[in-house]
């Protein structure tokens, strides 16, 4: 058998991170890996979820198998806390715990080719990295669409010229808020034009919410989500507690589908357990029972969250300001402007190998960075590199240009 076994190549993030271990420098800056780190550098334990865990060690809960679903009281919380805390959105939504938002992804991705196998998926143009191998493997084909900056907005109608042989059927897959790679978002307006695309197509929007809270709050963070669910017949969303509650390694997850037709929610729920079961057979527990514990205590969790997030913003404001006062193009000083954990740089991947090692700053080859994994002390480091980088770019471009 393993002599059939093709030579693959490592994870590309990963074999980044590995390679930034590796790294000797002193000076060196890691902006790979989708973490949010306080100034000291670590990904913190939030208090309220050191709370919850103390007290579920002391109740000792039984280990004994949960439903296919998962913990029930989870689920209820993730449902109100994604539409709405309206009692009454519970009869139009159905959702699941899962092993993260991966695994939500790829349970929705099995169902749509349950239910659709000829659908395409269209997948924002840069796009979270792992959102084509996760359709594909599913057995469903997937398409771009630009998704850019025009004027310091999102390019909208780039978006629908690209979406003009989207049919009826189709699915949409859109980031709920924080757009990874790029931290551009959508306006409301432009949210309310991208439901009306969808009315009028029949195509389907999937959304990835894994970073609600990291925005500009919870609630708002959801407009966009809640708009389509509130105009559409059909939402389906995969959803995270990986960054709003610090649960990372914990796997918790939710797939969440959304329908008008209540009949068919039992049918709904059903299939999605049938595809659980053959992945996972269930979720683990103690990652949705912190959440559950988190839920019922929103104020402590709030403010916890308000605090990264504000941090995040901070941080982003003093890249951008930095930028501008040492005279860095408009591209770079854009950083400043969009949401969320990420960025991604004007750079192609030979400059993001430049940056590496030249400066020992460490992002994707797309791109992108971890702006939420920067402290104060490297933010100036940082800018004049990124400034160096983009000049080296513009010489190098030139030399090629007159060759």
């Amino acid at each position: 058998m393993l002599s059939t076994l093709p030579p693959l190549e490592t994870d590309p993030l990963w074999e980044l991170i590995r390679l930034f271990k590796e790294d000797k420098r002193d000076h060196k800056i890691d902006l790979v890996i989708g973490v949010y780190r306080d100034e000291s550098g670590q990904t913190p334990v939030f208090d309220i979820v050191q709370k919850a865990e103390h007290w579920l060690a002391n109740n000792a809960q039984s280990k004994a198998y949960k439903p296919l679903s998962g913990n029930a009281q989870f689920n209820h919380h993730m449902g109100q806390f994604l539409l709405s805390p309206d009692k009454a959105s519970a009869a139009h939504h159905c959702t699941i715990q899962t092993v993260g938002g991966t695994g939500a992804l790829r349970v929705l991705g099995d169902f749509i080719h349950r239910l659709s196998p000829n659908a395409t998926v269209w997948n924002t143009d840069p796009g979270y990295i792992n959102h084509q191998p996760i359709m594909e493997a599913a057995g469903l084909r997937v398409n771009h669409f630009r998704w850019q900056q025009k004027e310091g907005v999102l390019d909208i109608e780039s978006c629908f010229s690209d979406l003009i042989d989207a049919h009826r059927g189709d699915i949409l897959l859109l980031h709920g808020c924080c757009h990874n790679p790029s931290g551009i978002d959508p306006t409301f307006a432009q949210w309310q034009a991208l439901a009306t695309f969808c009315k009028n197509t029949g195509v389907i929007p999937l959304i990835d919410m894994a970073y609600q809270g990291f925005g500009d709050g919870p609630e708002t963070d959801a407009a966009g989500l809640r708009w389509l669910v509130s105009q559409l017949d059909l939402v389906l969303i995969a959803s995270s507690c990986s960054k709003n509650m610090g649960l990372y390694c914990e796997r918790t997850g939710a797939a969440t589908i959304v329908t008008k037709d209540t009949a068919q929610q039992p049918s709904v729920r059903v299939l999605l357990e049938h595809i659980a079961r053959v992945n996972y057979s269930m979720p683990p527990d103690h990652g949705a029972a912190v959440a559950a514990f988190v839920f019922n205590h929103p104020e402590q969790w709030t403010a916890e969250l308000t605090k990264c997030r504000l941090r995040i913003l901070t941080i982003r404001q003093q890249l951008g300001s930095t930028l501008k006062a040492l005279g860095a193009s408009a591209e770079l000083c854009a950083l400043a402007k969009q949401k969320g954990m990420f960025s991604l740089l004007p750079f192609s991947a030979a400059q993001m190998q430049q940056l590496q090692e030249k400066h020992a700053i460490y992002g994707t080859s797309n791109g992108r960075i971890n702006i939420a994994g920067l402290q104060t002390h490297q933010i100036r480091t940082l800018a004049n590199a990124l400034i160096d980088i983009s000049q080296w770019g513009n010489h190098n471009n030139a030399n090629q240009q007159t060759a």
